[in-house]
């Protein structure tokens, strides 16, 4: 049976993946590809007969788009981890920050590089150092997941060059220097209060053991967290895998804001391409494992780098499932009922905006399509505010934050990278973007009205 209204086969397809993931605790793979096919069954827009091979382009779509990043981030963080490289950078971080605030360190360094660079690929890059800090601190794992979370999820989706921000400044019409000073205004101290205010609340009331992800066991963090400095790689070579993909990515941003065509938007747009740009991370951070942990033996490399791009093909599994679930609930045309059921409810127009960007984000997954569907459905009602249409653009901005769950693939990347359970992803992602969301919209609100911008 199918149904026309797209609120029955969304409730649906959240009642099955509750009860095959929580109440059956089948692996989240096996779960979200049962619960994407459940939600094709029951709704009108996807033929019967379709339905399986709607699910498999929707997998492949996403496969597309984070194989290769997800392989070689698996690369990087296990040969980072086994070489030392981690720890290193640990080590000048805490050198600055005092261990007390080593926090703040992660923090920064998520809100920074969130702004060219695409979340999902922050996150790959900085978990490692995440817990790496927890193998030497023997703390924090809980504060920093969260830190980590809060800093690179407020300038993805607040502050252009990046893609999200940028559609929607265009959208709205609004100022791009204007945008970007005050997406980054908000965006500090919203994940200043989610990442460290709540960070350490949760913090103190439980924090997670280290468990083996990306390939890197817990007791070889360990042991690295022991070593002298003279056996780790210099700090140079420790932040390169970092630092080369995060310049070539912003490369490519910077070159195709600034100039339209020719051969160095070529380069840039062959260098900066996340496939490209972390595979060539993962060669420099291979190298150095290679030199430092192997002595010389290239069959015990070739076995290293197996296992993690072992390590890497669970977590593209199980990612791509979770963005297969979200594009059925999209194809199933939730985000749109629900949408424009909202836009003559009588609400201000920057409430109305976050809440329509909330709801689309809760039914189908990403934060992206919430923001960009958010922008697009109020543009033609901006000309109704009083104030600067940049304070609409943050309210969108905020909406397309919150209670992410099951749907986004963004939810399975940080537990299994971070090496976390769902609920605990839940405790530190899921709980921070809600606060920043609704904190954020409060911020709006307040800000708009101090200072309209008019």
């Amino acid at each position: 049976m199918v149904f026309a209204n797209p609120l029955v086969p969304f409730l649906i397809g959240v009642a099955a993946v509750v009860l095959l993931l929580v109440r059956l605790k089948l692996p989240a793979f096996v779960g979200l590809i049962i619960a994407a096919m459940t939600i094709g069954v029951f709704t009108t827009e996807v033929p019967f007969g379709d339905v399986p091979a709607e699910v498999a382009s929707s997998f492949g779509d996403v496969m597309v788009s984070i194989g290769i990043p997800i392989l070689m981030a698996a690369i990087i963080g296990k040969t980072l981890m086994d070489s030392g490289a981690a720890e290193r950078i640990v080590r000048g971080f805490l050198s600055l920050t005092g261990r007390e605030r080593s926090e703040y360190a992660l923090l920064g360094s998520s809100y920074v590089l969130s702004i060219p660079v695409f979340f999902d690929n922050v996150f790959y890059l900085l978990a490692p150092l995440g817990r790496s800090m927890k193998a030497r601190t023997g703390v924090k794992l809980s504060l920093y997941i969260s830190v980590l979370a809060a800093g690179a999820l407020s300038t993805h989706m607040l502050v252009p060059p990046t893609p999200g921000p940028l559609a929607m400044a265009d959208e709205l019409g609004v100022d791009l220097g204007i945008a970007i000073l005050v997406g980054a205004t908000l965006a500090l101290p919203s994940s200043a209060l989610a990442g460290i205010v709540y960070g350490r609340f949760l913090h103190s009331r439980e924090d997670f053991p280290l468990r083996e992800a990306m390939g890197a066991t817990a007791e070889n963090l360990r042991k690295k967290a022991e070593a002298d400095l003279s056996e780790l790689p210099s700090l140079f070579e420790s932040l390169l895998p970092i630092l080369l993909p995060v310049v070539l990515i912003a490369s490519n941003t910077i070159a195709g804001t600034l100039y339209e065509g020719g051969t160095l938007v070529a380069a840039t747009s062959f260098l900066g391409d996340p496939n490209f740009a972390l595979t060539a991370a993962a060669l420099t951070s291979a190298y150095t494992f290679y030199r430092l942990e192997t002595g010389g033996d290239l069959d015990l490399f070739n076995t290293e780098l197996t296992e993690a791009i072992k390590s890497g093909g669970n977590i593209i599994a199980i990612t791509a499932a979770g963005g297969t679930f979200g594009a059925m609930l999209a194809a199933a045309g939730v985000g749109e009922y629900i949408a424009g059921g909202l836009e003559n409810m009588g609400l201000g127009l920057l409430v109305t905006g976050w809440l329509i960007a909330a709801i689309v984000r809760v039914a189908q997954g990403s934060g992206t399509v919430a923001i960009l569907t958010g922008a697009s459905i109020m543009a033609p009602l901006a000309s109704g505010l009083t104030v600067n249409p940049v304070y609409l653009m943050m309210a969108v901005g905020f909406g397309g934050m919150i209670a992410p769950w099951f749907n986004d693939s963004g939810f399975w990347i940080i537990s299994e990278t971070a090496g976390i359970t769902p609920m605990e992803t839940f405790k530190t992602y899921g709980a921070v973007a809600t606060i920043m969301s609704t904190s954020g919209l409060v911020m709006v609100l307040i800000m708009s009205t101090l200072l309209p911008l008019n």
